[in-house]
Parts: C-alpha cells; structure tokens; sequence
C-alpha cells in the first residue's frame, strides 16, 4: 500500500515526540564504572543528589527532564566509547542542536535561561578517552583527576558534610530546588519520609558560626502544590492572630509525626515547623518546615517572595542564608538566633579533677539561664515588677517620634520649596557597633557617682538641661523636655554630660560584668547589608549623585537581591525587637511568666541601650547640621528625618567642604550603616499641612501614605 511523505513524517514526529528510552539500570552503572566517574561527581555534573543517581542505577527511580535527555546523551556517549564486551564498538552520537525549551537556572539572577542541558552535563563530565595511564614510580597506574573546575559563586565554599547547600525549596513534583541552580529529586510522600530523606539523602545543612556552635539544621520550604501532596492543607486559616496558626493535635500529618517517633517543639505544626529527634552520638536530628502558602514568608520582611517561583525562592533564601543564618522563623526569630549563634553560651572545657571534657560557660556570652531584668527595665506586666510591688518608673528608652511645633517654624523655612527626608541605613545596627552592654545581673546602687563606662540604669533629674527647642531632646522619644527624675540607660546620661551638664544620680542598677557582646552580630549583618547593596548596583566607591542615581534604581536591578536586603533590614529591627518580646495572648495575666522570659537572650536592658545610642546618634547629627547649616529638622521618626530644602535632593542643603568632600558629624550620604540615603520628597506646603494636623511628615515622606519601618 502506498504511503504518502506526509504520513511518514508524522510517523517519524511521533517517535521524536515519545521520550528518550535510557538502558537497563545495570548497563547505566556499568558505562560510568567504565568512564571512571563516581556516582558523587556524577551528581554534582547533573546538579542533583548521589542518592538520584543510586536510584537511577538501581531501577528505583527514572531522571525527568531536563535531566533525561541529558542523561541519555551522556550515556550514549560512553556506550560508544566502552561498548559491553562481544558488542561491536559504534561511534558516538553527533551534538544535538540546542532546544529553545530546555531551561536551567542561571545563578546570577534566580531566572532561567535557554540553554542544552545535555551539552552541560557533557562539559562538565568528561566522557574520557581509552588510554592507557603511565606507570607510576610505585609501579602503580597514576591517577588524574578528571574533576572540573569548581564553579565559582559568591557564597563560600561548601562544607563537603553539606554538598548541596543550607536548604531546598520543594515543588508539588518531587522536585527540591537549591541553592546554585542544584535540583534535587525527592521521593518522599509523607512528612515522616521528607524528614528522613532531608536528613539521611539530601546532603542539606549548614557548617556552625561559631567554633563552639552548632550546625543549622537543613530547612525544606514546602511550595503550596507540596504541602497539599504530602498531607498539609494548602492554606491555614481561621485564628485571629497569625502566630497562632497551626495545625490541631488531631490531624493526619500530626498523628503521622507522633508514629514516626518524631516531635514537634511547643509551637507544633505551624507555619515554621521544626519536627526532631534527641541527639545521637553528637549528632543533631531536627528538620525546619517552612510553608510560604501559611504566611511562613511574611510580605513585609520578603517582599514578594512567596510568590516567587521555587528556583527564585531557594536562591532568595540561599544567599541569606550564607551571609546571614539558616531561617528558623520569621527575621526577628533569625535575628535573634544569629545572636546566639555567634556567641554560643558554652564551650568544651577540661575538668582538672577528672580530666574529663565537659560543658563550661564561653565567656562574652549570654550564658544558658535566663536573667530577671532589674523593676525600672522590666515591663509592667513582669513578675518582678507585680510581684514586688514596684511603683519606681520604668526606662522609656525608645526611637523618636517627633514634630516640631509649627509656631517655630521660620518664614524663611515656610518659603522653601521642599521637604527631604533623609533615611540612616539600619541605625540600630551601627548602634550595635562596639556596644558594651551588661552580662550579668544588676545590682542595686543609691546616689552613685556616674560613670559612662558602666552599662546599666541610672535614675537622675534632667530637666534643667537647656536645649533648643526647634530640636527634640535627646532624653525623651517624643522629644518633649523632661519635667523631673526619671530612669535612663547609660547612653543618654552621658550625652547629657557630653553636652556640659552635671548629671547627680539618685539610683542605679548596673552591672559588673560586661562586654560587646552584639560585636559580631554587627560585624555580620553589616557585611550582609553593603555585600547585598553592591549585588544592587550599590557600591561604597560611588560620589554622592552616583550614590542617589543608583538607590533610586536599585530596587529594580535585581528583584531577588533586592528581597535579600530588605530580609536583611527586618533581621535587625526584629532582633534587637525580640530583646524585649511581650507577652501573647488573650488569656495573658499580668504577673504570669511567658515562654520569652525562658531565653537568655530576653534582655530589655540591651535593647535599651541600642536604642538609646541610636538615638543620641541621631541628635548629634542634628545639632551638628543646625550648627553647620544653620538647618533645623521638620520632623523624626526613629531613623528618619525630614529638612526644608531649597531643591528636591538631599545635595541641595547637606554641608559639604570647599574640596567637595562630605563635612563630618553632619548626615552623610553613602551604602554603610549609619550613612544616610534618599526617603523621599514632597512639597513643603504639604508637610506643613501635616504638621498642623498634628500629623508626622516623616511618617509620610515616601507618598502613597506610606508608613516608614522603625528601627531600620
């Protein structure tokens, strides 16, 4: 019968549609045993696990694109070249031409760009030639490593106990995306099995911080096509507060964990769930879940990255995860577990009667037991205070929320055209800056002598210190003067006695034992912070006017690396945040401990004393400007200020010298914390309409009524 072209081609369509058929397992395993190749380095060429390739060659599992065709192509090409014995030798396919679908991702930006994933795998593992190696001097064949160059990234080398990285970000199709562009396949369809494969197959964790750490435990983000797979409800919904979503005890994925022999902390099964094992021979067994689709990834610490597609996600997560920690909660749970992740409470310590090795306490650090505030640090629904009575006043050390009184206002000032706000870059985080803070407990002092060395709180009157009142005062957060004594961290004293005054306290609580214990959570972060600004385009080399130009477009450069600096900003402000965690609950009575005050670092003194230096910080910039310029400031917000300004930039009235250099001890513009940046500009008619409304300019400098983040 007669058979038309057109027939025969879509016969052969068809067959070029059907998926590439790949040999029997065995003849897999036997081609790379002939090529020399370990199934570890295959893996890594593959950008998948050693286990994906045990199974490959075992028959447990198949590769799925675009892993198959390059699986294919691979083998293919050492078939030719170590045909199975009596099979006649045939020469290796020619190089397939490029597929516009292929995809991979490319690491620089999280997206994915057209490549032929079997033309990488190729490249990266050499199919070899048969030859025969020279004799080495021990008679031995000499071995050659025929491993390739290893890829070069930002983050730093990873520990070979970790291969494929801190975390992977796992999709409906058993697919776990990592960071680098690494995806690994997961076979696991429950819970119990995920937390078993995390912590046996996937090579997922992160190397301790600190020499007297400990590892962070791998964490598996489950997109919302996962979660529904492996049990969980896509969303968790139905409680008015979202710290209190989770999972009931009576749920399927609950009752599987609890057969499995697995816990879950007090928190239970909720957006951020870490399910363990104790500890055995040393070895950590813990799991951190994290759901995007149960608001795990909160909008306002990762702008849109919930949404993000898992590759995008993995590296998000993945470039904060090596510059900052491995997520184990929100940014200020993070914050305030890199704390203690940096100045771990213990260290291995030898005991002289015994000689045996045991856990001491690492000095500098917070120690293992929590420590009571002293009454005026506390808050007033703490046991110290309720059960003692206390009735002394307590510190009201916070950031400024300041306006000036618009009866101040100058006509010169109400002529200008603008209002600029200017932004310190995380002011709480160059606060940190060798900060010395209190380590042990306070003790009690009547009518000390003042000394601003000693970290603590001090009670002293400050209310004949004479200030200009087109300032705020630097003793109170509202600005206003004080009328009387009252209880102020150290910082704050001092700055009264910087500026000449005598300060006579009347009581103190202070401590004896100090240090800068926040030094390497600054140091950190703040690598973080200007390494993640230069990824935008940020750099610390730019002028001035290149310096505004590329904060203006930073944002837009790099979506993924701008979600990382703003994780980056929340990791500060909620850190030093969760120094002073309030009670939660609507069944909450006063006097009652809650979970918070079981950690060490439940320190409202610390807080304090951040806070305070950052807000002296900011007013001696602003009497140093008034002094300079002869400018006074419109309104504060915590790390915000907006000027009256005779132009829309900040370069219109910041003071500069004859050589162009930046004046010192003004604002100064730059990408380090502490410097200042753009917030935003609107018309002075429209600030003074605010002020008079009793409203803050700076609250609203942005536009679109937006409200500033404190503590940045």
């Amino acid at each position: 019968m007669a058979t038309s072209e057109e027939e025969l081609f879509a016969s052969v369509d068809a067959l070029l549609e059907e998926e590439p058929q790949l040999p029997p397992p065995a003849e897999r395993a036997r081609l790379r045993e002939a090529a020399g190749i370990t199934q570890a380095r295959l893996a890594a060429a593959m950008k998948t696990s050693t286990q994906s390739i045990k199974n490959w060659e075992n028959g447990r599992s198949e590769p799925k694109e675009p892993r198959l065709s390059a699986y294919r192509r691979l083998l293919d090409g050492w078939a030719g070249k170590h045909p199975a014995p009596g099979a006649a030798s045939i020469p290796a396919p020619a190089p397939a031409a490029e597929s516009p679908s292929a995809t991979v991702p490319r690491a620089s930006t999280g997206r994915t760009a057209p490549v032929d994933p079997a033309r990488e795998i190729t490249e990266a593992v050499e199919v070899p030639a048969v030859s025969v190696a020279p004799e080495s001097p021990a008679g031995r064949p000499a071995t050659s490593s025929r491993r390739p160059a290893p890829k070069k990234t930002a983050g730093p080398a990873l520990d070979p106990r970790f291969p494929h990285g801190p975390l992977a970000v796992l999709d409906g199709d058993g697919s776990a995306y990592g960071v680098d562009g690494i995806v690994l396949d997961c076979p696991a369809r429950t819970i119990p099995e995920l937390v078993e494969w995390t912590l046996k197959e996937s090579g997922l964790g992160a190397p301790k911080l600190h020499r007297n750490g400990k590892d962070s435990d791998p964490l598996i983000v489950l997109t919302a096509a996962a979660a529904v797979k492996l049990g969980l409800p896509e969303r968790l919904e139905g409680h008015e507060q979202r710290r209190s979503l989770r999972l009931s005890a009576d749920h399927a994925v609950v009752k599987q964990v609890a057969k499995a022999k697995w816990q879950l902390t007090q928190r239970g099964f909720g957006p951020w769930a870490r399910i363990y094992r104790k500890a055995q021979a040393g070895q950590r067994q813990c799991v951190q879940l994290a759901l995007p689709s149960w608001d795990a990834l909160d909008e306002r610490s990762w702008p849109g990255v919930a949404d993000m597609e898992p590759a995008d996600i993995a590296r998000v997560l993945g470039v904060y995860a090596q510059r900052v920690i491995t997520p184990r909660g929100s940014t200020a749970v993070s914050g305030l577990e890199l704390m203690t992740a940096l100045r771990p409470p213990t260290k291995a310590v030898q005991d002289r009667a015994t000689g045996n090795w045991v856990s001491g306490h690492n000095p500098g650090s917070l120690g293992t037991d929590p420590m009571d505030p002293a009454p005026p640090e506390a808050t007033a629904e703490h046991p110290v205070v309720v059960n003692s009575g206390w009735s002394g006043g307590f510190l009201n050390e916070e950031a400024y929320q300041w306006v000036r009184d618009v009866d101040l206002l100058s006509d010169e000032e109400c002529t200008l055209p603008y209002a600029v706000g200017l932004d310190l870059n995380t002011a709480f985080l160059a606060a940190a800056a060798r900060l010395v803070v209190g380590l042990s407990a306070p003790d009690y002092f009547h009518t000390p002598a003042f000394n601003p060395k000693i970290p603590g709180s001090w009670r002293v009157d400050l209310s004949h210190v004479e200030l200009d009142p087109r300032l705020p005062s630097p003793f109170t957060p509202d600005g206003s003067r004080p009328t009387g004594p009252a209880w102020y961290q150290t910082h704050t004293v001092a700055y009264a006695q910087e500026l000449g005054y005598n300060v006579a306290p009347v009581e103190a609580y202070l401590r004896r034992e100090t240090g800068a214990y926040l030094d390497p959570w600054h140091d950190r972060l703040k690598t973080a912070y200007v390494d993640t600004l230069a990824d935008l385009g940020v750099t610390k080399d730019l002028d001035d006017r290149q310096f505004l130009a590329a904060m203006e477009r930073h944002k837009q450069a790099a979506p993924v690396m701008a979600a990382v600096l703003a994780a980056i900003k929340a990791t500060v402000k909620g850190g030093v945040g969760k120094l002073r965690e309030r009670p939660q609950g609507k069944s909450y009575k006063a006097g009652e401990r809650w979970p918070a005050l079981q950690r060490p670092t439940w320190r409202p003194d610390i807080r304090a004393a951040v806070i305070s230096k950052a807000r002296v910080n900011m007013h001696r910039k602003l009497s140093n400007m008034a002094r300079m310029t002869g400018l006074f400031p419109l309104a504060v917000l915590s790390d915000c200020v907006v000027y009256p300004s005779p132009g829309e930039s900040p370069l219109d009235f910041l003071p500069y010298a004859a050589s162009g250099k930046p004046q010192p001890g003004g604002f100064r513009l730059g990408p380090t914390p502490g410097l200042a940046k753009l917030e935003g500009v609107q018309t002075m008619l429209w600030a003074v309409d605010l002020m008079e409304q009793g409203l803050n300019p700076a609250r609203h400098i942005k536009g679109g009524d937006a409200v500033l983040d404190e503590g940045e």
